[in-house]
């Protein structure tokens, strides 16, 4: 198994100096929670972004990464404003993979609960899935990525009926 970092709300920090949240070029959220679980698992920053930011060539960088990966289960945490158009563009390359998108509402440096929640979800989903495909898991969901939205109105993920 493979983490993915892409940086989004889950890696956001308050910058003292400039006032505001925003993602730092490291994986210090993702390692501070994986330090608690047993076992070793893979973690690549591969974008630092808040996810409005990202654009396709930020898409393609994450496709080859997992193309050229020998690993064949994948965890992305992704800013979940964009989560749906990278988990589109990535189940239109694999049908040989399993890979789960997850993300978080707020920064785990506010709210450690929500973001290890939804991390820890991902990762023992992970585990038990049998059949590959493109995943969201979020807000207590794990559904195939075109059935799990993000309510903006709301702030949560919903399942699509």
């Amino acid at each position: 198994m493979l983490i993915l970092n892409c940086g989004g709300t889950f890696n956001k920090k308050y910058n003292l100096i400039e006032g505001e949240l925003e993602v730092p070029y490291d994986n210090s959220s993702i390692e501070h929670i994986l330090q608690s679980y047993e076992g070793h698992y893979d973690l690549a920053g591969v974008v630092y972004k808040d996810s409005l930011d990202m654009d396709m060539n930020d898409r393609k960088m994450l496709a080859n990464i997992i193309l050229e990966s020998k690993d064949d289960t994948f965890i992305i945490v992704h800013g979940t404003d964009t989560m749906h158009m990278s988990a589109e563009f990535l189940s239109e390359i694999f049908d040989d993979r399993k890979i789960i998108l997850t993300g978080a509402m707020k920064p785990f440096e506010i709210d450690q609960v929500e973001a290890t929640f939804n991390l820890a979800m991902a990762i023992g989903f992970s585990k038990s899935l049998e059949k590959q495909g493109v995943y969201i898991c979020m807000n207590g969901h794990i559904e195939p990525w075109d059935r799990l939205k993000k309510n903006t109105l709301l702030g949560k993920f919903e399942i699509v009926q």
